[in-house]
This record gives C-alpha cells, sequence and structure tokens, in this order.
C-alpha cells in the first residue's frame, strides 16, 4: 500500500471518528440542558407548595408496569402485616 492510500483512509477513518465524537458531545450538551429543565420544573413545583420527593417517585412509578407495581405494593402490605404495622 502506498502512503497516499493510507493517508486517505486514515483521514476518512479520522473524519469519521470526529464526527462520531462530536455527535456524543453535542448529545451530552442536550442532555445537560434538559437536566437543568427538569430541575427548573422541580424547584418552580417546590416553589408552589409540592412536595418533590413525591413527584419523583410518582414518575418513577409511572414508568413501570402496573402488575409489577401492584405485586411490590402486595408485598409490602404482607410485611407490613408481618410487623403489626
Amino acid at each position: 500500500m502506498s502512503d497516499t492510500s493510507t493517508d486517505a483512509s486514515y483521514r476518512v477513518t479520522a473524519d469519521e471518528l470526529r464526527q462520531f465524537i462530536e455527535r456524543y458531545e453535542r448529545l451530552e450538551a442536550e442532555k445537560k440542558d434538559i437536566a437543568d429543565q427538569q430541575k427548573e420544573v422541580m424547584a418552580e413545583a417546590k416553589g408552589r407548595g409540592y412536595d418533590t420527593k413525591v413527584i419523583r417517585k410518582v414518575i418513577a412509578l409511572r414508568r413501570r408496569e402496573p402488575d409489577d407495581i401492584a405485586e411490590e405494593e402486595a408485598v409490602l402490605e404482607m410485611y407490613k402485616e408481618a410487623l403489626g404495622m
């Protein structure tokens, strides 16, 4: 292989690699912006008197399957009854 073809292959690979890295960096910046916006939403909710800890739990519950939630709640109730709570 000649030096010219090796250099051309390297440049293409380097350009592609640079594109992947830059795309990833843009996504990281977007992720940070979204996280900042989420913090602002929670700060606003807290400022209006909502319990942000409970809001976060509700959000987590909404992500889960209803059957999983029901099973966990049933086990929790069983444990509480066993402990006289």
